[in-house]
């Protein structure tokens, strides 16, 4: 079985979301870790985006990336620039993957349209994860 992590800077929203998704995905066929370089807490706003898709994030945990340096990892995804540019050093030989998405954290407005920039980033994290899948692990 197949061992991703995915990376973000606090572990709080995208890659929450990420891991989600491809668990998901990926059903039993992969492994699924998410991380940060720090640790924010899980955002309840990304929570409630994925329970309205029907995913439920709300037992996962915020984790440092030093959490995970024993396990042997095939895919490391950052979702975040300043993950890919301040990614520690993990042992191993993996493949290596970037997409810079948007942070919802950052979002203003009403809380409506935070909620709204939650969704539209929750979708395009959506979509990367279910291509990742069928790219990487359904091939």
């Amino acid at each position: 079985m197949k061992n991703i992590l995915v990376l973000c800077t606090g572990n709080s929203c995208r890659s929450q979301i990420a891991e989600g998704y491809l668990r998901y995905f990926a059903a039993n066929s992969a492994g699924i870790y998410s991380a940060g370089i720090e640790t924010h807490g899980v955002n309840p706003k990304a929570i409630q985006v994925m329970g309205e898709d029907g995913i439920d994030i709300s037992n996962h945990t915020s984790n440092n990336i030093a959490e995970y340096l024993n396990i042997p990892f095939d895919y490391v995804i950052t979702v975040c620039d300043n993950a890919n540019e301040n990614c520690p050093y993990l042992p191993g030989n993996f493949a290596r993957f970037h997409h810079n998405f948007p942070d919802p954290a950052k979002a203003s407005g009403s809380p409506d349209e935070v909620i709204d920039e939650f969704r539209r980033v929750r979708n395009l994290i959506k979509e990367y994860c279910k291509n990742f899948i069928a790219e990487q692990i359904s091939k």
